[in-house]
């Protein structure tokens, strides 16, 4: 029996979109320290996506809306952007976030779990939260499929073509799904995502990240048979051997003409 949805695809990051979504920094997450500096990332963000397509701001509590309102007001036209209330614990929408497929031509929402990064952090509103924004009518009429897959957007990237690369540390890290087998992660993903192949990176490691060595921050697809990777040439580096490793691997892949990919290194 054929695993992947036939019907289904999972678009890459340059695909044609409809907007952004952004759940903004509050008191209540992990910026509060640096709040004021991280909120002008933010308004830099939204100015930049407003300029191009429409924009989703996830604020905390009615409050911060306002507040939020009064930051992008000078610079970005409201009208651009839709407004939507519900708490959250932190401001990472990639892997809180629904995550988009294709179906018979029309979009489609899962809504994976979400689990901390393995349990590592408070996760109760993010995990709740893309299932109350469908709620409240945000997303129209797209559909919503729950998953009791959990799954962080940042653990897999798609080429657009039916071939997903990720890491096998974070995909079966026992924090994250301990019931399932690395073939059963691999038939559900192919299934829920419908992709072709999946291509597996054993090594690839950066000092002080929570995540278990999610894809993107260590090699993205750039078009269909381009890979930039982050890369290290200095020995002394702690991330010198693994990231050496990553590198090999990635030189090893084909796409599914069987050429090899085109390396793009990105100094860390």
């Amino acid at each position: 029996m054929a695993t992947t949805a036939s019907d289904r695809s999972l678009p890459a990051e340059w695909a044609p979109q409809s907007g952004v979504m952004l759940t903004w920094p509050h008191a209540r997450s992990d910026w509060v320290a640096s709040l004021a500096q991280v909120e002008q990332v933010y308004l830099e963000l939204a100015r930049v996506i407003c300029q191009r397509e429409k924009l989703l701001v996830v604020c905390y509590d009615a409050a911060h809306q306002r507040h939020i309102q009064a930051l992008l007001h000078p610079h970005v036209d409201l009208s651009r952007i839709v407004f939507s209330v519900h708490p959250s614990n932190d401001s990472w929408a990639r892997d809180h976030g629904p995550i988009t497929v294709m179906q018979q031509h029309q979009p489609r929402l899962l809504d994976f779990q979400f689990n901390g990064w393995g349990g590592k952090y408070a996760h109760d509103l993010d995990n709740r939260l893309t299932a109350a924004l469908h709620h409240a009518g945000v997303f129209g009429r797209t559909p919503l499929e729950p998953l009791g897959l959990v799954l962080e957007g940042g653990s897999i990237e798609s080429d657009g073509a039916g071939n997903l690369l990720t890491t096998r540390a974070c995909l079966t890290h026992p924090g994250r799904n301990p019931q399932l087998s690395l073939d059963d992660i691999e038939t559900r993903l192919k299934h829920t995502l419908g992709v072709d192949r999946i291509l597996w990176l054993e090594r690839g490691w950066l000092a002080g990240d929570d995540t278990d060595s999610h894809i993107d921050m260590l090699a993205r697809f750039c078009n269909a048979h381009t890979i930039a990777y982050t890369s290290c040439t200095d020995p002394a580096d702690e991330h010198f051997t693994e990231l050496a490793a990553m590198e090999a691997e990635l030189a090893a892949l084909t796409r599914s003409n069987g050429e090899a990919y085109t390396l793009v290194a990105l100094p860390i």
